[in-house]
């Protein structure tokens, strides 16, 4: 299971990338494809094509770790990829680390929250 502290931003990489990419290639498409910077402490996630397999990369402020999770049966729920790059919570991470549908969750906690108010 991957920790994740509540404070860390989490980004997705919508389009599909080349899962052999290792440390530097996706440190270098967080820079040349979402625009972001992979040392100021985001957590990035990238999927291959059939959306089985996931990496997700991190600058600890020592060096990068890398985390990769393959399904074993279906696949991690994404948006579309012309969105480019998506930035979803840690919560949301935790759902699409168990392969369910994160992007159902802001709706469903806004509803509970109001009708408890």
């Amino acid at each position: 299971m991957l920790m994740v502290p509540p404070t860390v931003r989490v980004f997705l990489a919508t389009a599909p990338c080349d899962m052999r990419r290792s440390f530097d290639g996706l440190a270098a498409l967080v820079q040349e494809q979402l625009g972001e910077d992979p040392f100021a402490g985001g957590l990035f996630i990238f999927r291959n094509r059939r959306g089985d397999r996931i990496k997700a990369l991190f600058w600890d402020g020592q060096g990068y770790c890398l985390f990769y999770k393959r399904m074993e049966r279906g696949t991690f729920v994404f948006p579309k990829p012309q969105a480019g790059k998506v930035s979803i919570s840690v919560q949301q991470l935790a759902l699409l680390l168990e392969g369910l549908d994160w992007q159902r969750l802001p709706a469903r906690r806004a509803l509970k929250v109001q009708a408890a108010a």
